[in-house]
C-alpha cells in the first residue's frame, strides 16, 4: 500500500507541474487555463487524501501493536 501512494503522489505531482506550465496569467479563467486551473486543484486534492491515507494506516499499524 506505500508504494501505491507514493506511485500516486507522484503521478499526481508530475500533473500538478505539467498543468502549472499550460496556465495562461493574462485570462487564468478562461478555456484551457480553467482545464488546467481544475486539474491542479483535483491533483492537489488526491496529494492531500493519499496522505491522510499514509498517515491513518501509520496509526493503524501503531495500534495493533499495542
Amino acid at each position: 500500500m506505500k508504494i501505491f501512494t507514493i506511485i500516486l503522489s507522484v503521478v499526481a505531482a508530475a500533473l500538478i507541474i505539467f498543468n502549472a506550465t499550460q496556465l495562461n496569467f493574462d485570462a487564468l479563467l478562461e478555456g484551457r487555463s480553467f482545464t488546467a486551473l481544475l486539474t491542479i486543484l483535483s491533483a492537489a486534492c488526491a496529494v492531500i487524501l493519499l496522505q491522510i491515507l499514509r498517515i491513518s494506516k501509520k496509526i493503524e499499524k501503531l495500534q495493533k501493536r499495542r
